[in-house]
């Protein structure tokens, strides 16, 4: 096989006309003919989302592949402990199983925090030793990211060992840190940890990385803080990276990070600091068996339309066509369904808060990021119990144990913005219980029922409709066509929306964060509620 065009050489940072030679898969020979020629597409590696959690795409990883080849994605640095929280090592092994199958290069991480904190309940616990058992394998490239940034600072004897032994492996170590800045992210950093995905201000980003970190920029479905951190790429571009985190389907099946670099280079930013961080970066940084278009390397590579707009038009994998003009090439492939769910349905009056006088603490959540605010708000009453108040955007927040038959778990929210019904999810980071909001306790019950039904999925009631997406895998994801999950995924969110007037971008992401105690500062797990910014338990009641 031999393709002629421009091709984009991002080491010597040049564009010229050539040729590039194939064969068994690998680049054999590049030619170049002549300088770069006006109208001819042009070649470069492909994108590498440095970050993701495949599972909140809600797709198996052969689904989530079809659909980022699109957009020029030819690998992911892929973080499993969504699935590990559910399932154990076990599930790490089947996402490695079920992305063998097809032509797309996932690199895994071993979970280094599952259970994430003692104060919720997983499904399982991913201990030293299997820590060290899927760093041993050769699909596990690096431990992911140490959300128990207070165990690393009060150096935890399994969080450090945990550390040793990726440093023993000789694989990178993954960082989370929100907020954490000066002599702190300093101890974090000499600790280990190489990169963070968590910064929400370039304040909190330039001072980590002026001491050394890598820094990944993110554009998900719900964390968006593009806008905040792009400035980075002018003065640090061999130290930042892109990534998504978390991406629903509506938002996969539109773009990945293509748009990143688009958004990049309307920003003015040069075309070579954009594309160390699309490309260059994560395969250095995680040693990713991934070709940069260089004699002897693997045949990865993205032809576009042109400079400006960079239309993907094919997407090559080891030598192998995987999309082409906006259609994947990937086979839609079926996968097994294991699962841990073994909850029962729950009636409305376990919901009720009774008042013990004073104003609560509510969460309020904030729309396109991952942190939250705690409010201090006099409550609705009727007949003694702390209600509802739609027209005041007080909502109730629930979490129910999804592994074994336990009391709800209830708080107040606000911003989320239902004027009726209610919506639920069994995608609730990370332990990935059932997390619902809603209206009044009627419509909460059925939305969490209907999950509880089908053993996973998103739901939302309103009146006498009812929707569900069922995720029969690990009650995170399904392995139906990516495409039709995008579109019933739309018409659910566009319920949720239109029909029952939440004001998020995205209400369901949005929702899947409410139990991620890691991330300050007021959330819900299925034992109470949680501030985060002490690392402890609290009380709705301020009485």
């Amino acid at each position: 096989m031999t393709l002629t065009a421009n091709i984009l050489d991002l080491f010597d940072q040049r564009i010229y006309y050539g040729s590039i030679h194939i064969e068994n898969g690998r680049i054999s020979l590049i030619e170049r003919v002549g300088n770069e020629r006006p109208g001819v597409p042009y070649v470069l590696p492909g994108f590498v989302d440095a970050h993701v959690h495949v599972e909140s795409s809600l797709l198996t990883p052969a689904q989530f592949a079809r659909l980022a080849v699109v957009h020029g994605t030819v690998a992911t640095v892929s973080d499993p402990h969504e699935i590990g929280n559910v399932l154990g090592v076990p599930g790490v092994e089947y996402m490695i199983t079920d992305g063998n199958r097809v032509p797309f290069k996932f690199c895994f991480g071993a979970p280094s925090c599952v259970p994430a904190t003692p104060f919720e309940t997983a499904g399982a616990t991913i201990s030293v030793s299997d820590v060290r058992q899927l760093l041993g394998r050769r699909e596990i490239g690096y431990l992911a990211e140490m959300m128990n940034f207070p165990g690393v600072l009060n150096e935890d004897p399994d969080v450090m060992a945990k550390i040793a032994l990726a440093r023993a492996f000789n694989k990178p170590v993954d960082g989370h840190a929100p907020g954490l800045r000066g002599d702190d992210a300093q101890r974090y950093i000499d600790a280990g940890i190489e990169t963070d995905h968590e910064c929400f201000t370039y304040e909190e980003a330039l001072d980590k990385v002026q001491r050394g970190m890598n820094i990944l920029i993110r554009e998900g479905s719900a964390a968006r803080n593009f806008e905040a951190l792009h400035p980075l790429l002018t003065y640090y571009s061999d130290r930042v990276m892109f990534c998504s985190d978390d991406k629903h389907p509506d938002t996969l099946a539109e773009g990945h990070i293509d748009q990143l670099v688009v958004r990049a280079l309307l920003k003015g930013h040069n075309v070579w600091n954009v594309l160390r961080a699309a490309c260059l970066n994560p395969v250095m940084h995680y040693r990713l068996p991934v070709g940069l278009l260089r004699e002897g390397d693997p045949a990865d590579f993205i032809v576009i339309n042109d400079m400006e707009r960079f239309r993907v038009m094919h997407t090559v994998i080891n030598g192998q066509v995987v999309a082409e003009n906006g259609k994947t090439l990937i086979p839609d492939l079926r996968s097994d369904h294991p699962n841990q769910f073994n909850c029962g349905p729950i009636a409305p009056e376990s919901l009720a808060v009774p008042h013990e006088g004073g104003s609560i603490r509510v969460i309020e959540a904030l729309d396109g990021q991952l942190i939250t605010n705690e409010l201090h708000v006099v409550p609705t009453v009727q007949h003694g119990n702390i209600v509802a108040d739609p027209a005041r955007d007080l909502l109730k927040l629930v979490v129910v144990n999804r592994y074994a038959d336990a009391p709800p778990a209830v708080a107040f929210i606000k911003n989320f913005g239902l004027k009726q019904g209610a919506i639920a999810s069994s995608v609730g980071h990370d332990s990935h219980n059932i997390t619902a909001v809603g209206c009044d306790d009627e419509s909460i019950s059925r939305a969490i029922n209907l999950i509880v039904a089908e053993k996973g999925g998103l739901s939302a009631v309103g009146g006498s409709e009812e929707y569900i997406l069922p995720l029969p895998v690990a009650g995170l994801m399904t392995d139906v066509d990516g495409y039709e999950v995008a579109t019933k995924y739309s018409q659910l969110d566009t319920f949720a929306k239109q029909d029952l007037g939440s004001s998020l971008a995205a209400p369901f992401m949005t929702l899947s964060f409410m139990a991620l105690l890691v991330i300050p500062a007021l959330k819900l797990s299925d034992k109470g509620l949680f501030d985060g910014s002490n690392f402890r338990f609290t009380k709705i009641s301020m009485a």
